[in-house]
């Protein structure tokens, strides 16, 4: 696609609105609500979201991660712990969510620090994966370079046929990482570029809710 063509593009939003005066108070159950949402609209992958990061000295990243989990305490994925995302919380705990359903006309934004889950937590998920997904978990390297892709599925394959007699246990570079929200925000895309945007921000025990410009 040329430069003048992608400059061109313009598309108007008219699906919904965001009116803070018929807004839960908890943002939690506002982003349920969207999340159930694109669950019943059959999208492909309703749980994808981007994961930012950022070393200590600000060096930011990004990346597509499956959302497994929210509960009471935040929003939960799973990765190799030894991965650069990882590394990085671990250096730095904060984070930023990303969801985008361009077919809802939605975007949502989720801040705030990580935290590892309870190891049980994450054994409990480990063992519900398929099996070939958690031989995968095991030998992969996450984020480090390898000799080729045939070193790495020989290396799977000599995983999987010693798992196949003695079984696979949750190695501990892998495991949950549970997002504790400092922040939502919520996009509806609206017509004339006239977005709604309503950020929740946590202030002690409450969430203070304001309309952004877009």
């Amino acid at each position: 696609m040329l430069p003048e063509e992608l400059s061109a593009m313009r598309r108007d939003y008219r699906r919904n609105v965001l009116d803070e005066r018929h807004l839960p108070e908890d943002p939690s159950v506002l982003c349920r609500a969207w999340l159930e949402e694109v669950l019943q609209a059959g999208l492909p992958e309703p749980n994808a979201v981007v994961l930012a990061t950022a070393t200590p000295d600000g060096i930011p990243s990004a990346r597509v991660v499956l959302l497994k989990g929210m509960d009471e305490r935040g929003l939960i994925f799973f990765t190799n712990y030894e991965s650069r995302k990882a590394l990085e919380l671990e250096a730095n705990p904060r984070a930023a969510l990303l969801f985008f359903w361009e077919p809802l006309e939605r975007q949502l934004r989720i801040e705030g620090s990580v935290d590892r889950l309870a190891p049980n937590e994450s054994d409990r998920y480990f063992d519900s994966r398929p099996f070939d997904s958690r031989i995968s978990a095991l030998v992969s390297p996450q984020s480090r370079k390898v000799d080729s892709r045939q070193a790495l599925e020989q290396l799977w394959q000599k995983a999987k046929s010693k798992a196949e007699s003695h079984g696979v246990q949750r190695p501990d570079h892998w495991g949950g990482l549970l997002l504790s929200p400092s922040a939502f925000e919520f996009w509806q895309g609206r017509e004339n570029r006239l977005h709604d945007r309503i950020i929740y921000r946590r202030e002690g025990m409450r969430w203070q809710v304001q309309r952004l410009a877009p």
